[in-house]
């Protein structure tokens, strides 16, 4: 018994231990208890008042000193918007001590920016960049995404650590409804507040996709008082590009509200050259495609806070983008004898349109938080597409015409639920439920010799989609010393029935699944951590995708969907070493089984390519990453880094085997020029990569940027230089019968001014919510 009673009293011991080492916590808020996220809390020596470490808090406001040395310290803390705040001098010996803050919103004219660069932290599940307290001169958010670490920005989208297949949410709505390239270009920087790159997505989010998510979260309820910017850019890249924007916003009492506009222009073009060969016939093909979408949009939204416990809101953004374009496209098909020419445009006029309405509830105290929020999405696509040829081919071809109209509507409902026990321990739980309706129509007609279109039933389709999905998740928190943990279990059950009016068949699919993740990081020491995670995801098949009909772009290349595609489940592994919660060391390693390929085959008897998405047997990626710093460069602040990568790709049914090994090496530098310029480069360059199964060589990129400010920083020019070197991907396409040599690049050099000018209210608090994230939307596949 005696024996018993030492065990337990040496175990109670123990635990008694860890918890007496030196610890240093508490919570940043501010004057209305609000938490403040991004606080920079300062732990200075008392008599040296030298800088011994730091850390920031999280969003909940809270912050945590381990393993702190016995001494005299004081604390500082900080945050943008703010007045600084400083604790009074204490001991340490052995003890625990916690320090709350209440800051007081700074309302002097002028701000000290502490940070050029964006604050970079890095966790076992994600990256975060916060942007609100860096003074980059990005102008849009391709600008954005050059800044995020291992980042690359193709002309085929947009690629990390050798993966393509990423999915973009802007405040947790996915957006591939939406033009992905005037995306990029025409949503201003201004707006950003952070970019997340989730690479071990836990059970809150969705189990949707094998690969990261990037998540940008917009500015909201950010400052008090009216406030607001106009914007204007004009630039040149295949042909004059221009666009306009506005926006304005109120924080006063217990109402906020704001709203936005803007209208783009941009324009880029597409090249992309085959070159193939047929029994004893070479064909080489040029394609060179312009486009020039025009896009207006609009939203708002109102929080109405009841009071410092409850709050309510909605918010409504419509969109509109029409694109007008003419592809050309030259065959020219060589034999030992004969050359033969098939010239063909392909005319596009497409008009999109989207509506999103997104009410909501939200309670919050110090100990919960709950919130319910429903999203509608109205999501309309019509195409006029006309494939017709032109004068100086010898090879006849029948016109062709293709009316393809997509109507979407998606129904979220979302509830989640936090319960913050201490900042030590926290459990969340949540439930969703989604419905998804499309009708995706497409009509072909082929030309008769009087010049009309007559309807070709056989060639023509609708294709409908129902789908249900409900899902439910739980996870824990957990931080005990040294060592934090997450764990979360989602349970999703889909219901996607699809029906073609060709053959009037019905296919059903129904989906039961439990999605684990858990991650788990230890404090090595006050510089170094480590951390392990794990994910389990599936892919969902494109709704698109599933319709087996077939779309021409130019007499010899088309795409058709796949039916018969099944959804693709993915097993994710990553270790991080981090310092000073930086990215510092990162390994991971993903295995999927019946990932989503796009195929690309060749028919030696019509001599036509087709590109269809089908499943793979196998496949994999391994990559190891490294970052750094640039501070050892005198004014020079930045990072730089390599990823090296290997993508393997296996279908034994289809004769596919790929694999390869590739270094990526890519960096971002700022230095103020004279007359406080601010100046930007940024660049990449890779050994080579597997894009989808073009087997590419070397590609690079490089940026700068010009920055200033004006009128007491109200209003800021920026001069950018983009594709100043821009090699996309040149390689070649060699599996089962077929082998093409092939370039895809985009227009080189763009040139873009921009002037931003805010007014109004300077500071103010953060009342942030995260809306529900509409994966759905994720699987509506838009070329425009």
């Amino acid at each position: 018994m005696n024996t018993i009673i030492k065990t337990i009293i040496l175990f109670l011991v123990s635990i008694f231990s860890a918890y007496a080492q030196n610890n240093i916590s508490g919570q940043v808020l501010d004057t209305n208890n609000k938490p403040l996220e991004f606080a920079n809390i300062i732990l200075h020596e008392a008599n040296s008042k030298d800088v011994v470490t730091g850390v920031i808090s999280a969003d909940s406001g809270f912050y945590k000193f381990e393993a702190v040395e016995n001494g005299t310290y004081y604390l500082q803390v900080s945050v943008l918007g703010f007045k600084t705040k400083t604790s009074d001098v204490f001991e340490l010996e052995n003890t625990l001590k916690t320090f709350n803050f209440l800051l007081e919103e700074d309302v002097l004219d002028e701000i000290l920016i502490t940070h050029k660069r964006p604050v970079i932290k890095q966790t076992a599940e994600k990256l975060i960049i916060d942007l609100e307290q860096s003074e980059m001169i990005n102008s849009n958010l391709q600008d954005v995404m050059r800044g995020v670490p291992g980042i690359i920005v193709t002309n085929n989208g947009i690629s990390y650590a050798g993966q393509s297949n990423i999915r973009i949410l802007i405040n947790g709505k996915t957006t591939d409804y939406m033009d992905m390239d005037t995306l990029l270009r025409d949503m201003p920087a201004d707006n950003i507040a952070k970019v997340e790159l989730i690479e071990q997505p836990g059970a809150e989010f969705e189990a949707v996709g094998s690969g990261p998510i990037i998540n940008i979260i917009l500015k909201k309820n950010v400052k008090l008082g009216t406030h607001g910017s106009i914007a204007t850019w004009a630039g040149e890249d295949e042909g004059f590009e221009h666009g306009t924007s506005a926006s304005i916003a109120s924080y006063k009492n217990k109402l906020n509200w704001q709203a936005s506009t803007g209208y783009s222009s941009p324009t880029w073009r597409e090249d992309l050259f085959i070159n193939r060969t047929v029994g004893d016939e070479t064909y080489n093909q040029a394609t060179i495609e312009p486009y020039n979408p025009r896009s207006f949009r609009v939203s708002g939204s109102i929080d109405y806070y009841i009071n410092d416990k409850h709050s309510v809101g909605f918010g409504v953004r419509n969109s509109n983008t029409n694109s007008d374009r003419v592809a050309n496209s030259a065959n020219i098909i060589t034999s030992t004898s004969t050359t033969d020419y098939l010239y063909s445009e392909n005319s596009f006029n497409r008009d999109q349109k989207v509506f999103n309405i997104n009410p909501y509830y939200e309670f919050k105290n110090d100990a919960h938080k709950l919130t319910a929020d429903f999203n509608y999405v109205d999501y309309k696509n019509d195409n006029i597409n006309t494939l017709v040829s032109v004068n100086g081919s010898t090879i006849e071809y029948a016109n062709q015409r293709y009316l393809q109209d997509g109507n979407y509507q998606i129904k979220t409902y979302k509830s989640d639920y936090v319960r913050t026990f201490s900042e030590d321990f926290k459990l969340s739980a949540g439930a969703k439920y989604s419905q998804v309706n499309t009708n995706s129509d497409l009509q072909s007609f082929s030309e008769n010799e009087s010049g009309d279109f007559d309807f070709n039933s056989a060639a023509s389709n609708t294709f409908l989609v129902d789908e249900n999905i409900f899902a439910l998740y739980s996870k824990i928190n957990i931080t005990r010393g040294k060592w934090s943990f997450s764990g979360g279990l989602r349970f999703e059950d889909s219901n996607t029935k699809g029906t073609s009016s060709s053959d009037n068949e019905t296919r059903e699919r129904k989906i039961s699944k439990l999605f684990p993740s858990a991650a788990l990081t230890r404090k090595i020491n006050k510089n170094l951590a480590a951390s392990l995670a794990y994910s389990y995801r599936i892919s969902r098949p494109n709704y698109n995708t599933l319709n087996s009909f077939v779309t021409f772009y130019d007499p010899l290349s088309s795409e058709v969907g796949n039916e018969n595609l099944k959804p693709s489940f993915t097993n994710k592994y990553q270790f991080n070493l981090t310092f000073d919660g930086q990215p510092f060391f990162t390994i991971a390693y993903s295995q999927t089984k019946d990932d989503m390929f796009q195929f690309v085959s060749q028919d030696n008897s019509t001599a036509q390519i087709e590109r269809t998405t089908i499943n793979l047997s196998d496949s994999k990626n391994w990559n190891f990453r490294l970052f750094g710093p640039l501070s050892f460069i005198n004014n020079v602040e930045g990072y730089t880094g390599i990823i090296v990568s290997q993508n393997k790709f296996e279908s034994s049914v289809n004769n596919l085997n790929l694999q390869k090994w590739n270094l990526v090496w890519f960096t971002q530098a700022s230095y103020e020029l004279p007359w406080e310029i601010n100046a930007e480069v940024s660049g990449n360059y890779g050994t080579g990569a597997l894009e989808g199964g073009l087997d590419a060589n070397w590609f690079a990129d490089l940026n700068l940027s010009l920055g200033k400010k004006f009128l007491d920083n109200k209003l800021k020019v920026n001069l950018a230089f983009s594709k100043l070197l821009n090699r996309g991907f040149v390689g070649v396409i060699d599996y089962n019968n077929l082998y093409a040599e092939v370039e895809s690049n985009q227009s080189r050099q763009n040139i873009q001014l921009r002037l931003s000018y805010s007014f109004g209210s300077k500071f103010g608090k953060k009342s942030r919510r995260k809306n529900a994230s509409q994966d759905e939307e994720n699987r509506i596949n838009d070329n425009n």
